[in-house]
């Protein structure tokens, strides 16, 4: 019988719903993720799994996991977890990108027109009868024949592209890798630089992963080639924008706006300068979370482990072996 160790910073709601999902014959233990490093190492030792939300373990623990054949992620970031040490120690692992790709790329044009139709000034207005003091038709935008650049053409981007297609925009990309020809055609998408992407865009939306590459991709240097009526999308890490620069280039309209799942530090501090701009909406790091992204989290999940027990390579692999 495999044996599972989770450690989860989750309601306990949501992590019973993974449990539900879990094979009848796989033995799976809940602690929170804030567990002291000590119990922690003592509960690895004769894991065969390890299920982290967030992904994070420190190397003391890691090196106490010497049965664990697969660390799984139940999110996408692995910013957290030393990689390299997992080489090392001979433990695979992998994540759980694809899985929320829809809920990531919803929110991210829930975030688009969130800024572009000004629905939280819009909400407070009418809930204060000040109907008529909203300049509306000075104010507000469509996503339609706008030119969106897509920062990051992963599952996330991709869903993303096919979601803003059906608005009517015009799409363009930039990633390390080129896209396959007919992904291109599907997508009716085509590459670019970096620098003339930001030159292009009318809306910049980020998904990338968070990597010595990508930290502070978005920095000063980078927003000052964005159009002046641009927005600034991000749901992928805080730390690939460098928000002291976002922060001043918003405080003057340089660019109209930014939707910002994630921040460089999660919560902010309470006087956070971007907390207090109005051309900025704010939430707080739940793009990829939604009641119907448990299930398919928890397919991935126990097929990778399921496939590591069987003797096979887990899908969605960040490091095989």
């Amino acid at each position: 019988m495999p044996r599972i160790v989770y450690f989860t910073s989750q309601n306990p709601a949501v992590s019973r719903i993974l449990l539900e999902y879990a094979p009848a014959d796989f033995e799976i233990v809940v602690h929170p993720i804030d567990t002291d490093d000590e119990k922690k190492i003592s509960l690895v030792g004769d894991a065969d799994f390890l299920l982290l939300f967030p992904g994070r373990l420190s190397g003391a623990v890691l090196k106490a996991a010497k049965n664990v054949k697969l660390i799984q992620l139940v999110s996408a970031g692995f910013d957290e977890l030393d990689l390299e040490l997992c080489r090392k120690l001979g433990i695979q692992v992998a994540n759980n990108g694809g899985t929320k790709a829809q809920d990531v790329a919803e929110h991210t044009v829930a975030l688009i027109l969130g800024v572009y139709r000004r629905l939280v000034d819009l909400d407070k207005f009418a809930r204060t009868n000040r109907w008529d003091e909203l300049e509306i038709g000075l104010s507000t935008h469509t996503i339609s024949g706008k030119t969106v650049g897509i920062i990051g053409l992963g599952h996330i981007g991709r869903q993303v592209a096919r979601l803003l297609r059906g608005f009517g925009a015009y799409l363009i990309y930039n990633d390390v890798e080129e896209a396959q020809p007919e992904l291109e055609r599907e997508l009716r998408i085509s590459r670019l630089g970096l620098v003339e992407l930001l030159q292009t865009s009318d809306i910049v939306t980020l998904h990338v992963p968070l990597t010595e590459q990508t930290r502070h991709l978005i920095g000063r240097r980078e927003l000052s080639h964005m159009k002046t009526t641009a927005l600034l999308i991000n749901t992928c890490r805080g730390q690939v924008i460098d928000e002291q620069a976002l922060t001043s280039i918003l405080k003057v309209n340089r660019i109209m706006g930014a939707g910002l799942d994630v921040l460089e530090e999660e919560p902010p501090d309470i006087n956070h300068p971007l907390l207090s701009l109005e051309n900025v909406l704010i939430t707080p790091h739940v793009a990829g979370v939604t009641l119907d992204t448990w299930r398919r989290r928890s397919e991935i999940i126990y097929q990778n482990m399921q496939r590591v027990w069987e003797g096979n390579d887990p899908l969605s692999t960040l490091l095989t072996l």
